[in-house]
């Protein structure tokens, strides 16, 4: 293996693991309500940094007068940009590398072109976040940008360290090492699912009704509660009013909880099934047991948070379950996709022709 590719391989686990600890600590940022901590975009109070002295914390405050400066809010912001920073730096590095090696890479160069532009198109999202005042269809665009930045990155870093099958093993049916393409279908289906009730998730945390009630299985006593599907989906309005202006009612904020609930419930019903199918092959066995405990958890947070009335430390555990199912469903995928280089020992083959010709 070239030097060019193992760093290139590293920098993917690097970054795919960089890409989880953001999507957490954007959900901490935002649930300890320190989304507009820094009024300004990309840095704070005029600087790359949270103002600290004396002098600094004047002349933030002549400079946003109508702002109170909390540098603990402050510095919480700051610490998801730079984060975010680096990603993108990380991302820069995986798109040179890709096209560099690109005939050794597991994964088409394109992905990290698409990737560097899903990237920039975060960025916007996280400055309309701070220049709209949180509203709600920008902050959940922004959440599932950062999942699929997140999807995208675990794609390439398992194409390059996991293991998945070879055009033999793929077709052996027989023996159940691998699925039919019939129930393949119904594994990559799983990413509509599951972004769909991020989504949901994003939604309900964005206009502030993870507690819009607060009983469960019912919610406010009724299966069925009254609902306001205008008013609670509609995108282009500002936080907790409607696109008329007015208060967003209790009961508009009860449905996106309520619908939030029944996504919980198509999605247990469908990745649970799924998982018990994909225990009866060999390949992806484990895959199946983690992706069914990490949705039995995943449940076991949704329900504990409207309990315990959210908790910060389970509402970012809830998010970060969120993200693992991502990264396990991700992973399934991958392992049941062909390589698009057929075998490692054709690449180093590959490999060693090219070093030997230079």
């Amino acid at each position: 293996m070239n030097k060019s590719i193992s760093i290139f391989n590293k920098v993917s686990l690097i970054a795919a693991i960089l890409a989880l600890c953001l999507v957490v600590l954007g959900a901490y940022v935002r649930l300890s309500d320190a989304g507009l901590g820094c009024p300004d975009w990309p840095g704070c109070y005029g600087t790359l940094t949270v103002p600290q002295s004396e002098e600094a914390i004047q002349h933030a405050q002549t400079s946003f007068p109508h702002v109170a400066i909390e540098s603990g809010k402050a510095w919480k912001e700051m610490v998801h940009r730079y984060f975010a920073g680096t990603l993108v730096l990380l991302v820069l590095s995986l798109f040179v590398l890709a096209w560099i090696n690109k005939a050794y890479t597991k994964s088409s160069p394109w992905l990290t072109s698409a990737l560097l532009g899903v990237i920039a198109f975060q960025a916007m999202l996280g400055m309309w976040t701070v220049t709209l005042l949180l509203k709600p269809v920008v902050v959940s665009a922004h959440l599932l940008g950062g999942i699929f930045t997140l999807a995208i990155l675990v794609w390439i870093a398992h194409r390059q360290w996991g293991v998945y099958p070879s055009k033999k093993i793929s077709l052996d049916f027989n023996n159940r090492l691998m699925p039919p393409a019939s129930l393949r279908f119904f594994i990559r289906f799983s990413f509509v699912i599951l972004f769909a009730q991020i989504f949901l998730g994003g939604w309900t945390s964005t206009n502030y009704a993870a507690l819009a009630c607060t009983d469960f299985p019912t919610c406010h006593g009724a299966w069925v509660p009254a609902t306001d599907y205008k008013n609670a989906f509609h995108l282009v309005r500002e936080l907790g009013r409607t696109a008329n202006g007015d208060l967003l009612s209790l009961q508009a904020l009860s449905t996106i909880q309520w619908t939030h609930r029944i996504g919980a419930l198509i999605t247990l019903i469908y990745l649970g099934i799924l998982s018990i199918f994909v225990l009866r092959y060999q390949v992806i066995r484990n895959m199946g047991f983690v992706l069914l405990i990490l949705l039995l958890v995943q449940i076991s947070l949704g329900i504990a948070n409207l309990v315990l009335y959210l908790p910060l430390v389970l509402a970012v555990a809830h998010n970060l379950g969120a993200a693992l199912l991502m990264v396990a469903v991700v992973v399934l995928n991958s392992k049941i996709t062909l390589s698009r280089i057929s075998s490692s020992t054709d690449n180093q083959s590959k490999i060693t022709s090219q070093t030997m010709a230079a």
